[in-house]
């Protein structure tokens, strides 16, 4: 399984909830999280087949930023 690491500005539970169901379609359930007590608030995919663009397009979609790490 391969994991990618993402700096965001996702920064709490409510902002998780908007881009669940981005990133619940693209890299699947369970198979991704966002350490909101980081100071670049890393989201980590542990996704086979799941594009580092993608996951950018995903959070986009939901409103947010993310660059690969």
């Amino acid at each position: 399984m391969e994991t990618q690491q993402f700096k965001t500005n996702i920064k709490c539970g409510g902002c998780i909830a908007t881009v669940t169901p981005y990133l619940n379609e693209v890299a699947g359930e369970n198979a991704w999280k966002v350490d909101t007590a980081a100071p670049e608030k890393v989201l980590t995919i542990s996704a086979d087949k799941v594009g580092a663009e993608e996951i950018i397009r995903a959070v986009e979609k939901a409103g947010y930023k993310a660059e690969k790490l």
